[in-house]
């Protein structure tokens, strides 16, 4: 089974890294790139993809209510949006789950956590613990 992904980020720098990264692996196809959150919304509607790498601090719409825009469509009810920051924030964080967020991970993290198939399968992405708001 193919995941498609779209990548949201304002750096060309982050977003060629990930694209990158992400082309190596079999299972994964990209479906298109956006540089903010107006354009993230629009390349969601128009390609569908199973899973969104969303940065969260973005000019313009940020990551944050570009999740809220497409989580609040019932039209993309099948798209899983997995936050990506350099900021360890908890206010970043609850405010990612808040609007719907299945996933948040920080850009620090290794190139094989990110690949982890158990992070990909879309039905099964959740927030880590740490992105508990109880934990």
């Amino acid at each position: 089974m193919t995941i498609t992904v779209a990548i949201v980020d304002d750096q060309p720098l982050i977003r060629t890294g990930l694209r990158t990264m992400l082309e190596h692996a079999a299972d994964l196809q990209i479906v298109g790139e956006a540089d903010d959150g107006e354009k993230a919304v629009a390349l969601v509607r128009r390609h569908r993809p199973d899973v969104v790498l969303m940065d969260i601090r973005m000019p313009a719409v940020d990551g944050i209510e570009a999740t809220r825009r497409i989580t609040a469509d019932p039209e993309l009810g099948s798209v899983r949006v997995m936050m990506l920051t350099t900021f360890d924030l908890d206010d970043y964080v609850y405010a990612a789950i808040r609007a719907g967020a299945s996933a948040f991970m920080l850009k620090d993290a290794r190139p094989e956590d990110i690949l982890a198939p158990s992070g990909w399968s879309p039905p099964a992405m959740r927030c880590s613990p740490r992105a508990s708001p109880a934990g």
